[in-house]
């Protein structure tokens, strides 16, 4: 074993390997992404033996594929991002009810803010609705004491198993400790069995008879209490310890619960309170006062395992208890879960306790947790709790929390420097020299010389930058490949405008054809501009089917973009560098004017592949200060000193594209400027 200091998606990939993963397959997305290629970086180094990896076309191909790798007995792990399980959904759903054979592992990590992605959607709510047991790391050390464990769980189950990491897990680093070499675990072979793996409507029947049999147990075994017997015949575990509880003080009528990453923040706030009462105390004892609160006793839970929820153990956390706070991300999982077991403990004739949370309007409804805000919302709730403990109710109990907080907030604003700062704003934007500028403007000169009005429906990829101003190129954007669908539907219900639609290379092959094969079928008149730049830009730069370039080393023939449409019968296919100006303006035209299904192949690869040119350069005299190269295009590189157009030479790739803008002839390449 040797530690190393590894993010925590290089982390996982090391403890799946070390597990005797023996297929890993997934598609590009933030905050994903790093797992696969630290798998594939161990297996090109020959430090993963008996692995393949690879990215798949799309996360639904990715999980077919690794589906039928585990009905054959090997270890699987697919990875995505949380709106890439929707690609793949229909095949998790049949998954779940036919079982598998070999752990499969379905790693999903989820964003809360959200930082990189179009939604907040919640995994653990998939996992629940698809009846699939869920882990949910706190830290990457335990997202790495996890996987084995899920590994063995699907198999002692037969069953997918679902972690949710989230970006603040799967992007933080810390050291671990790995082997110098794995190997991916035996395979036994695929076995007939038509009862089994083929999902007529009995055996779905059957299937999910199957399904809540096994969450029970696997609920009890996340409570540590151990199943009799399991499907494979395998032992069950116990495990309870993904749902430490921990008693602070004597007597504790208050809990905290908290998921995921939401637990290293509660933690953070705690100490943060603990260390304000000792250092108030300690002032109290010098100046001779009274000393104050101190913090009142509280028990404390994480719930690692959200589904099946942990009843039994959830149940022994609330015992006593008069009321709950719940820190969690996304949505109110672990909040519903401890109201439902409150309300059977009501049943019983048991106590109850108050929970609250997100749903409840006392944490934050959307977006991230941090230990600043969960600092304040402990300090009412522990207000509330020792107010409550002298008596005070009612609307004077309400006032006199509010009294605190607001005391609180003078101070903080007392004690916080005076920085009268300003920083700069910094939106998004496509890089310097990006050829999704150039294809954009051009879209956008060809419409206004046609004298048509057009709607550009845009997609999941780094293009999607091109709505901000001045391009102001995108008019709608929903998820991958929709644009070419949604692009059809808007020229059914507006036919007098002419529809143009904006797919990437990667994203084509991911889920774009399918909308082609439909425009070309049902005769839609659009025009499909395909963005290729030669890579999976937006997520890293990974390679996809039109690069040839596979995780496992040897490079295939790449697919071609044009002759999939040609097959798709699109019969108008233009092409055209996104540099040069005059070519893309005459693509566009042609294919827009183009009865029916069109297409436009902008083709020039990403800045990040390529050596940059010399940069450009203004000239002085000839610059007339309109401004056009900077109000046109949005270029990075170009600014204004306040007297003429300056050049910013370290962003500055030398693609020409502001040189074609201009009216003058003020802008020129470095060659010609000499």
């Amino acid at each position: 074993m040797t530690k190393k200091l590894l993010m925590g998606n290089e982390a996982f990939a090391h403890a799946a390997l070390e597990a005797g993963v023996a297929v890993v397959a997934g598609y590009p997305g933030t905050p994903s992404s790093e797992l696969i290629e630290t798998v594939a970086k161990r297996v090109q180094a020959g430090a993963a033996e008996n692995v393949h990896v690879e990215w798949s076309t799309n996360e639904k191909a990715a999980l077919e594929l690794l589906a039928g790798a585990s009905y054959a007995g090997a270890r699987t792990l697919f990875t995505c991002k949380q709106v890439g399980l929707n690609v793949a959904s229909d095949p998790l759903m049949s998954l779940n009810y036919v079982g598998v054979e070999g752990g499969c592992v379905i790693y999903v990590a989820d964003d809360p803010g959200p930082i990189s992605s179009q939604t907040e959607q919640d995994t653990r709510r998939f996992a629940s609705f698809a009846k699939i047991p869920a882990l949910d790391p706190a830290s990457v050390e335990q997202g790495v004491e996890m996987l084995p464990c899920a590994f063995a769980l699907s198999e002692r189950y037969r069953t997918p198993v679902i972690m949710r990491p989230t970006t603040r897990v799967c992007h933080s680093s810390t050291f671990v400790d790995v082997a110098e070499k794995t190997q991916g675990a035996p395979v036994k072979g695929f076995s007939k069995d038509d009862s089994r793996w083929v999902i007529f409507p009995a055996r779905a029947y059957r299937g999910h008879k199957e399904i809540n049999g096994r969450l029970a147990k696997i609920a009890d075994e996340f409570s540590g209490v151990c199943a009799s017997e399991t499907p494979s015949g395998l032992p069950s575990e116990d495990l309870s310890r993904f749902n430490p509880i921990e008693n602070h003080g004597d007597a504790p009528k208050i809990g905290i619960a908290c998921g995921g990453v939401s637990t290293a923040y509660a933690k953070e706030a705690l100490s943060i309170l603990e260390h304000a009462a000792k250092q108030a105390a300690s002032a109290a004892d010098v100046a001779g006062g009274e000393r104050g609160e101190a913090l009142p006793s509280y028990r404390f839970m994480q719930i690692g395992t959200p589904f099946p929820f942990p009843e039994v153990r959830v149940d022994e956390f609330l015992d006593g208890l008069d009321a709950v706070i719940v820190f969690e991300e996304l949505d109110s999982v672990i909040e519903d879960g401890l109201v439902h077991v409150a309300g059977l403990r009501a049943a019983r004739g048991k106590s109850a306790p108050r929970v609250l949370g997100r749903a409840s309007g006392a944490c934050r409804d959307a977006g991230e947790n941090d230990a600043d805000d969960i600092v304040e919302r402990l300090s009412k709730f522990f207000d509330e709790a020792l107010l409550r403990r002298e008596g005070v109710s009612g609307d004077e109990l309400m006032r006199k929390i509010e009294e605190r907080a607001n005391a609180r907030a003078r101070a903080r604003e007392a004690e916080a420097p005076n920085l009268d700062i300003e920083l700069p704003a910094r939106p998004p934007v496509l890089c310097a020299g990006c050829p999704h500028r150039g294809s954009f403007y051009a879209c956008k000169q060809a419409l206004k010389k046609m004298r048509v009005r057009g709607i550009f429906s845009g997609d999941i990829g780094c293009y999607t930058l091109g709505n901000a101003k001045p391009l102001d190129a995108v008019d709608t954007c929903l998820c991958m490949g929709a644009g070419i669908t949604m692009a059809q539907g808007l020229g059914v219900a507006d036919p007098a405008a002419k529809q143009l639609a904006f797919v990437g290379d990667s994203t084509f092959f991911a889920s774009g054809i399918t909308g082609v094969a439909n425009a070309v079928y049902n005769q839609h008149d659009i025009t499909v501009c395909v963005l290729d730049n030669s890579t999976t830009a937006m997520t890293g730069g990974q390679p996809h089917p039109g690069t040839g370039n596979t995780l496992m080393g040897p490079k295939s023939a790449p697919l071609s973009i044009e002759r999939v449409l040609e097959a798709l019968g699109v019969e108008c296919i233009e092409f055209a560098n996104p540099h040069h100006l005059d070519e893309s303006i005459d693509a566009v035209t042609k294919a827009v004017s183009f009865e029916g299904p069109s297409a436009v192949i902008f083709r020039a690869p990403c800045v990040n592949l390529v050596k940059p040119e010399a940069p450009v350069s203004i000239n002085a005299e000839t610059c007339t200060v309109c401004k056009k190269c900077i109000t046109s295009i949005g270029c990075p590189a170009i600014g204004f000193n306040g007297e003429v157009a300056t050049i910013d030479e370290t962003l500055c790739t030398g693609c020409g594209l502001c040189t074609q803008v201009c009216l003058f002839g003020a802008i020129a390449p470095a060659r010609q400027s000499a």
